[in-house]
């Protein structure tokens, strides 16, 4: 009698592990699945280069590491290549985002003349293109306050939609900085 006794127990015993078990390991996996959704919401995420329009730098198909909390602490620079939220409404098929180098800031004289571009009356040196900008002269304009002019790195004509078409991007469509680029594997670099 006494030995089913122990075998009930024993099963019992078991049975209360193995929800145990599940319950730790369901804890364990929402836990990560907040934790990673906080991360991308607040901190960091990814995004997915599609076009042609940032090219030598960026390459189609290449994903970046954005930096989504650096912009809660400054303001963006001169040359940093951000992500935003298309700020052109009424293009016809609307981008999510977009990926662009910020040329100016907040209150910079912008424009193009002969090819070149130029910041407050001074060329400005772009070592990360390989081409003048081909789609004529442009401005000058003033960059409104809290906001960032943005332009493609190819500079081939109409190879990139940026700021010489919808104007300055406000800075609260901004995402964040782009870091890294983390793929391809064999493409990996700080940007």
């Amino acid at each position: 009698m006494g030995l089913p006794l122990l075998n009930s127990h024993r099963k019992e015993l078991s049975e209360n592990t193995l929800v145990s078990e599940i319950w730790d390991w369901g804890k364990s996996l929402l836990i990560a699945l907040v934790s990673v959704a906080v991360v991308n919401q607040f901190i960091i995420t990814q995004c997915k280069v599609v076009g042609y329009s940032m090219q030598p730098t960026l390459l189609q198909g290449e994903r970046l590491v954005i930096n989504r909390l650096i912009y809660d602490f400054r303001a963006p620079h001169r040359g940093e290549v951000i992500t935003f939220a298309d700020p052109d409404a009424n293009q016809p098929k609307p981008v999510k985002n977009l990926v662009k180098r910020v040329v100016a800031v907040a209150g910079d004289d912008v424009e193009v003349r002969n090819g070149l571009l130029y910041i407050n009356g001074s060329e400005l040196k772009e070592s990360y293109i390989d081409i003048v900008i081909e789609d004529g002269d442009w401005g000058p304009y003033k960059v409104p306050k809290a906001q960032v002019f943005v332009l493609g790195d190819n500079r081939h004509a109409n190879a990139s939609r940026d700021s010489r078409i919808f104007n300055a991007v406000p800075t609260r469509l901004i995402i964040g900085r782009a870091e890294f680029v983390v793929w391809p594997l064999s493409k990996i670099r700080e940007l």
